[in-house]
């Protein structure tokens, strides 16, 4: 494993983690609402009256920050070392897994574990130690038995 000294940035990744948390925290006192992107995602799948507006700008909101980003500095360079069918096979398995465990990492990783929710906890454990095992096998097993 090699970490990158010259791109290691704790302090704007605080700041987009007290950012995250910030705005968690206000949908779910202000608005009632988990910041959970699949459920607002699915939510508009079949809409309901009243609840179309703030999704969509929840969801604006997400594709327009990398925007707002670039007014003050460049964004950061993204290398993908997959290819188009292993990006989609992922993205499906990630779906199903949303619908099957309830919700997504931000409704579970973020919003359930600072409700201190046992379901959220137990999803969260169950797909960050899916993600250490399919990392080893991919990295340390398969690649290993390729090369």
């Amino acid at each position: 494993m090699h970490i990158d000294w010259t791109n290691f940035t704790p302090w704007t990744a605080l700041a987009g983690g007290l950012l995250v948390g910030l705005a968690a925290a206000a949908m779910i006192l202000l608005g009632g609402r988990v910041a959970g992107v699949s459920g607002i995602l699915g939510g508009l799948l079949r809409p309901v009256r009243g609840e179309v507006r703030w999704r969509l700008a929840f969801l604006a909101g997400l594709a327009g920050a990398p925007l707002l980003y670039m007014l003050a500095a460049p964004l950061p360079v993204v290398e993908v070392d997959a290819g188009a069918l292993a990006l989609l096979a992922s993205g499906l398995l990630v779906g199903i897994g949303t619908r099957y465990g309830g919700g997504c990492t931000s409704g579970h990783g973020v919003c359930g574990v600072a409700r201190r929710s046992p379901r959220s906890l137990a999803a969260t454990a169950v797909f960050m130690g899916a993600g250490f095992v399919v990392v080893y096998l991919l990295r340390h097993v398969i690649a290993e038995g390729a090369a």
